[in-house]
């Protein structure tokens, strides 16, 4: 079994230099993390926005220590990630620079221009109101006339990092870049490093845009499961239209996000959101202090580590034992047939994974009742097969009921239906139907 990508993302800002990030990696590594994503670390323009960048071939001030070369630091962080067992995953932005790049002034052609010949600042629509980032320059990756300059410059830097140590890339904003560029750029740095992964952040996009985008050569996206409430068609509908194409990573909540402990105030519903997001899809992604409770929202600006709070709860061992659970059911690390499943309790949702093969499955449960607790009957497996074995993700404890029974649930609990397990050679187990 190809386990999927487990990704902890090391917020830079909070984390502070990077010299000081070993107990971070560490931790993570004992959580059953595979991965390690670090936004965007490049010296940042004027406004300070890791998202801003001005120079690419710079580590921003504010994530070195005074003493040392800073490169070394980079290469010294990476070396500290793989003897943990743990790949790096980069941010590669590549839509937009600081609106004081040296790059602006070294290759003028390289930018979008408006009629009055000022450069143009990208922007978003946020409600019905348009919001310009005048920190950023547009760059003009489809029409530049210098566009075989500018491309070999964007394939020259991911292969820099590549070489550096950095295993995967995060690529921003993917479906405002031309399709052209991103097959001729992932080309370029898989001829050299064949193990890299290019993961696309498609979020904001229509799924045609997705589709499109996943096309270009991209080995995982980004999908929506956040939002999902349990009982709306779209995320069920999405799942169905990309599977087939890409397989994603699903996370309870990002960088750009709102923390979910302070919009839950509940750490059995905030653990049972990460349960979902683990099991929902191939990947999954946590920022940094989610295991703790953090309430306050991570800035791409402001934030510090002194914003480092005090753990509200520790969720440290229910997330490895989660990580234990996933990597246990073939059906969770791959991008197989999803069912929505009627459990005939309204505050119970359900839903079957079933790997490409069909050979095996498994049935997501969750109680949505955050006060009560429910039961229902012992679910079946396929064509009516008695299920008598499952596991609550939380604690990885298999359990039996049973055939005819019923399966409890406390309030916000979850549990992982499954056929009896059995050894693999690796010495992890699988669910079986």
């Amino acid at each position: 079994m190809n386990p999927g990508p487990r990704i902890y993302n090391l917020f830079p800002l909070l984390a502070g230099p990077m010299p000081r990030w070993a107990p971070h990696l560490e931790r993570a590594a004992a959580m059953g993390f595979t991965w390690i994503f670090v936004n965007a670390f490049h010296a940042a323009g004027y406004s300070g926005s890791l998202y801003s960048i001005r120079d690419y071939y710079a580590i921003d001030p504010r994530l070195l220590d005074v003493e040392g070369e800073p490169m070394a630091q980079l290469r010294d962080m990476l070396n500290t990630a793989s003897r943990l067992g743990l790949r790096v995953m980069m941010d590669l932005v590549i839509n937009h620079t600081a609106f004081d790049s040296p790059l602006l002034r070294e290759h003028p052609s390289w930018f979008r221009r408006g009629a009055n010949g000022r450069i143009v600042h990208p922007g978003a629509k946020d409600g019905k109101r348009r919001v310009v980032w005048r920190d950023l320059a547009e760059v003009d990756n489809a029409g530049s006339p210098d566009r075989a300059g500018l491309w070999t410059y964007w394939k020259q830097m991911a292969v820099h990092y590549a070489r550096l140590g950095v295993s995967g890339f995060r690529c921003d904003a993917a479906y405002l870049v031309p399709p052209p560029l991103w097959r001729e750029l992932i080309a370029a740095v898989k001829a050299g490093h064949p193990g890299s992964l290019f993961f696309a952040e498609t979020l904001g996009c229509t799924p045609e845009q997705t589709l499109a985008t996943a096309a270009t050569g991209f080995d995982f996206i980004f999908n929506s499961s956040k939002w999902w409430d349990f009982r709306a068609p779209w995320c069920p509908e999405q799942y169905a239209l990309t599977a087939p194409v890409v397989p994603s990573v699903s996370f309870p909540e990002s960088h750009d996000t709102p923390r979910l402990a302070a919009e839950l105030d509940d750490r059995a519903a905030v653990l049972q959101r990460y349960a979902f997001a683990a099991l929902f899809s191939t990947g999954v992604l946590m920022p940094i202090g989610f295991e703790y409770g953090f309430r306050k929202t991570l800035h791409v600006v402001r934030t510090r580590p002194t914003d480092w709070e005090d753990p509200t709860w520790d969720l440290t061992a229910a997330i490895a034992a989660i990580h234990r659970t996933k990597a246990s059911h073939r059906p969770f690390n791959e991008e197989g047939p999803l069912q929505l499943v009627d459990t005939g309790h309204e505050r119970v949702c359900a839903f079957s994974k079933r790997t490409r093969d069909g050979r095996e499955d498994a049935l997501v449960v969750l109680n949505l009742d955050r006060a009560r607790a429910a039961a229902i009957p012992m679910p079946t497996g396929a064509g009516g097969a008695p299920r008598a074995h499952w596991t609550d993700p939380c604690d990885a404890v298999p359990r039996f009921s049973a055939p005819g029974g019923e399966l409890a649930l406390a309030p916000s609990g979850v549990a992982v239906v499954h056929g009896p397990e059995r050894s693999r050679n690796d010495g992890e187990s699988v669910g079986v139907s």
